[in-house]
């Protein structure tokens, strides 16, 4: 039986939704193969709770628990943790100097596919489009009317490092400009304003096995808010997500292709999702999620059903990559 760390909570928006992500993985893991502890970490408080809900805290220097005055190591770490610390690549350092294995990408690769400019970027150097945009550090100067002929309106404002929509602003008109800008500086120290590109969401995931990369069948957002932002990500009704998308089938063989390139070229590990905005005439890099939501009607489980694979069979296989 190998002990394996369920970490959750982390210090962005994305709490709450991470907590959730875990009680599910907490409840899916094989537990003939696993001793799941789910771990809460919250700033500087790292803790596990017995059934009593009285917590015994992680012991930083080694990452483990003195539970009844035994001590538990951890084999492996399961990482559910959406945004930062544990989406960024700083806790994946953390447990690199461990030498404690986990689930995720490694903290370059987290690093890179968290901060959407940085990741931009490198899609970019591919020959692979995203969408125009202009990009602002904070107290930088920053040019409404510049931005505005050179991308248009609608626009949508962004923080660089944040996940699940936070801190995210679609802009219609000019003088919701300063409000928008203002929030996605709240969130992170550089700001990116994306033009509005009209077409279908598309979610394609992945997960790498022994045998190779799996992709699953490709998912369609349709969000009945003005776009897929936090709310329609997480309130029931607000969002439907079709399930294998319905889109030609070249398109669909062209998303799955450069995923898997991108998947490759990244070194990405475990399951991913990257999204794009298929147009009709171009299909637009959006992002890369490396740590999806991961709750039971969640786009990666979604996915893995219709792809004929269990959410119990899908951490199976995430846990038992963390060995290989």
């Amino acid at each position: 039986m190998k002990n394996i760390a369920i970490i959750c909570g982390g210090n962005s928006g994305e709490y709450e939704i991470s907590i959730k992500s875990a009680a599910v993985v907490a409840k899916n893991i094989d537990k003939e193969k696993y001793n799941g502890y789910l771990i809460v970490i919250n700033q500087n408080n790292w803790f596990w709770e017995d059934e009593k809900g009285n917590r015994v805290f992680v012991d930083k220097n080694d990452f483990s628990l003195t539970i009844e005055n035994k001590r538990v190591l951890f084999d492996g770490v399961f990482n559910a943790i959406h945004g930062t610390p544990g989406e960024d690549g700083k806790l994946q350092g953390y447990f690199d100097m461990l030498e404690i294995p986990y689930t995720s990408c490694d903290a370059a690769v987290s690093a890179l596919t968290f901060d959407k400019f940085l990741c931009n970027r490198f899609v970019n150097s591919y020959g692979i489009k995203t969408a125009g945009s202009f990009s602002f550090l904070r107290n930088e100067p920053f040019d409404k009317e510049a931005v505005i002929s050179g991308l248009g309106l609608p626009v949508f404002v962004k923080p660089a490092k944040s996940g699940s929509s936070v801190g995210v602003s679609k802009v219609n008109r000019a003088d919701e400009f300063d409000k928008a800008v203002a929030e996605a500086f709240m969130v992170d120290e550089r700001v990116i304003i994306e033009e509005a590109l009209n077409g279908k969401e598309i979610a394609c995931g992945l997960i790498k096995q022994k045998s190779g990369i799996t992709v699953f069948p490709l998912t369609e957002i349709i969000s009945k808010k003005e776009f897929f932002d936090y709310e329609a990500k997480y309130k029931e009704g607000l969002a439907s997500e079709v399930t294998p998308a319905e889109i030609p089938p070249e398109a669909e063989e062209d998303i799955k292709t450069l995923s898997v390139f991108l998947y490759r070229q990244m070194n990405c590990k475990g399951f991913v999702r990257f999204d794009y905005i298929l147009t009709p005439d171009e299909l637009y890099f959006l992002e890369v999620n490396s740590i999806p939501g991961i709750s039971e009607a969640s786009i990666i489980p979604q996915q893995a059903k219709a792809f004929g694979m269990s959410i119990g069979e899908l951490f199976d296989i995430t846990i038992e990559n963390m060995f290989q």
